[in-house]
């Protein structure tokens, strides 16, 4: 099975005013399917936004999931946050919030698009770049 590649399109009026809301619908997607998810976070700061929301977004719903490094078990956490600087296997599952593209060796990887044009740039040349390496390419207005 080849890999893909789906970009999400930041469009939603609760999703452009905090946008790791849509990480959380992503984590929470993923997390459906049962397979194991990194969230590839942009920073410390942002992992931890992440781990904090992912425990409120819905309250109907529970999202199995940690901070990579804090535990030894993170090998069991369905959704697995990795902060710069952490090293952690990968998955099949990845959600992308870093500036470069994700490299080999997942089934599926969401990128998510910021509504802000500039920001959009540069996922433009991620798309080029997965195309480049085969992936099927998704695009989603979220």
């Amino acid at each position: 099975m080849s890999a893909r590649a789906d970009f999400y399109l930041v469009d939603k009026p609760r999703f452009r005013e905090q946008p790791l809301l849509l990480v959380c619908e992503l984590a929470k997607r993923c997390h459906g399917t049962g397979k194991a998810t990194l969230v590839m976070c942009a920073s410390q700061a942002q992992a931890e936004e992440l781990d904090d929301l992912l425990w409120s977004f819905e309250e109907d719903s529970f999202i199995e999931h940690q901070l990579a490094g804090i535990d030894e078990d993170d090998a069991d956490v369905p959704v697995l946050l990795v902060p710069p600087g952490v090293d952690a296997a990968m998955r099949p599952m990845v959600i992308n919030l870093r500036a470069e593209a994700v490299a080999e060796g997942f089934e599926r990887v969401l990128e998510v698009v910021p509504p802000d044009p500039v920001a959009r740039a540069p996922l433009r040349e991620r798309w080029r770049q997965y195309q480049a390496r085969g992936l099927a390419l998704n695009k989603h207005d979220m």
